[in-house]
């Protein structure tokens, strides 16, 4: 039986990608070990989005060849976007690595497995499409909420993206598959699952000729067991009225929008392939605050995008001042090869484009502060997660918190509870990114 460990980078398609393939080889015999250090097959499972995800993926290889040249463990597979975009180019520059595999090689997890113990290297490249997207699961998050990834690909063709040329075009998943699954997680005990796909307002469009992820959340409000429903990566083009209503109408949905604008300039937008402008986007944020009052709206923009002058980011700076987002990213471009915005001419300095993103992250912690002190005296439903016992203090998350990305919800509690339990809390006060309060029984 041998002992595989397994280390996902990057982003939640990526880590439902890993949890496939955990299920795959537990399903074969193989021990599935959560310490790295003594296993005998070290799989990790790489982004290759930008400069920095690229970084931090060979950052973490070399670091694992070092576990292997320290006799800690045997073998090294490489999988995931980076290896995908760049192929053998990879194990070419780190020899240490005993197999690579596209994403197109990970149904074929258990075989490349067994033959790189068997001293074999493989170096695999089917078809990006023939990466799985559905399959049962070994869970990586906590038991009580789940990523649910209803499509993978994209064919939206940002100018500045590599995505559709790393994991293929968009393909949706058949809803009876995707309802069937989420009937799995929640029959296991997860109470929130947050849908993902590259462009999840595109879902069903490629399979029944329309957009259907309303149709889709409705179909999922009906099973029993799920309480909250949250999603990621809307597309603003796909934000329609129906899609916004169907948030507003079901309880289960709740009410926070993941939006990546990327910008306000509407040249800027056009020269990214993406539509609108900073009235149309003022006039689309108007209207989901109007039809679903309360919601978070959490959104990225990218600053220093060939051709951003200092007057197309100035209009991005008013446009984040007027809005005041509940939650915000901000990004300094960066120019990967073989992307159109890569060969544009007018390129922005480095430290130009840094300091912008400062500039923007640095507005919007003033305007989370102010929009954090507005919580105080209410009362939140929060989905508890942990005890400190430093501080004699629980913490969860409520409905304007996503995993990992975003702030929590600190309280004190005169009963015990446990992790995945619901409370309501009363906020007494904040400190910093997070809510202090009390429960209430």
């Amino acid at each position: 039986m041998y002992k595989i460990g397994m280390i996902s980078l990057g982003c939640p398609k990526n880590q439902v990608d890993a949890e496939i393939m955990l299920a795959k080889l537990e399903g074969a015999g193989f021990k599935i070990v959560n310490d790295t250090s003594g296993a005998d097959i070290v799989i990790i499972n790489t982004c290759g989005f930008i400069e920095d995800a690229k970084r931090e993926a060979i950052e973490c290889i070399l670091e694992t060849v070092q576990q292997k040249e320290d006799g800690e463990i045997k073998k090294i597979i490489v999988t995931g976007c980076l290896a995908q975009r760049y192929d053998r180019k990879v194990i070419e520059e780190i020899p240490e690595i005993d197999s690579i595999i596209g994403i197109g090689a990970n149904d074929d997890i258990v075989k490349v497995c067994r033959e790189t113990m068997d001293g074999g290297s493989a170096a695999y490249f089917p078809p990006k499409e023939n990466l799985p997207i559905s399959g049962r699961r070994l869970l990586t998050t906590p038991k009580y909420w789940a990523y649910l990834k209803i499509a993978d690909g994209c064919s939206n063709n940002c100018s500045y993206c590599a995505i559709p040329k790393i994991r293929g075009r968009f393909r949706s998943r058949e809803m009876q598959d995707i309802t069937g699954e989420a009937r799995t997680l929640a029959a296991s005990g997860v109470k929130e699952v947050i849908v993902v796909a590259q462009d999840t307002t595109r879902y069903g469009e490629d399979i029944y000729g329309k957009l259907m992820l309303p149709a889709l959340l409705d179909k999922l409000c009906e099973i029993d067991g799920i309480e909250w429903i949250r999603l990621l990566y809307c597309y603003p083009e796909r934000m329609t009225d129906e899609l916004i209503k169907t948030i507003a109408r079901q309880d289960k949905v709740i009410n926070y929008i993941d939006l990546p604008l990327q910008h306000a300039d509407g040249d800027i937008l056009a020269a990214m392939n993406r539509s609108g402008s900073k009235q149309s986007l003022a006039k689309l944020i108007e209207t989901i605050r109007k039809m679903i009052p309360g919601v978070v709206i959490r959104t990225t923009f990218i600053t220093g995008f060939p051709g951003e002058t200092d007057e197309k980011f100035e209009i991005l700076a008013e446009f984040i001042k007027e809005m005041r987002f509940e939650r915000l990213g901000c990004f300094a471009y960066s120019a990967e090869e073989e992307t159109p915005a890569a060969s544009f001419d007018d390129q922005v300095d480095d430290e130009k484009k840094k300091y912008r993103e400062e500039l923007i992250m640095q507005e919007q912690y003033g305007i989370f502060m102010l929009n954090n002190k507005i919580n105080v005296g209410k009362i939140l439903r929060v989905l508890t997660e942990g005890y400190d016992a430093y501080s004699d203090s629980y913490y969860g998350r409520s409905y304007m918190d996503a995993p990992e990305i975003d702030g929590r919800v600190v309280f004190t509690s005169d009963k015990i509870i446990e992790p995945g339990e619901f409370v309501d809390v009363e906020v007494m006060d904040t400190i910093d990114y997070d809510l202090l309060g009390r429960s209430v029984v």
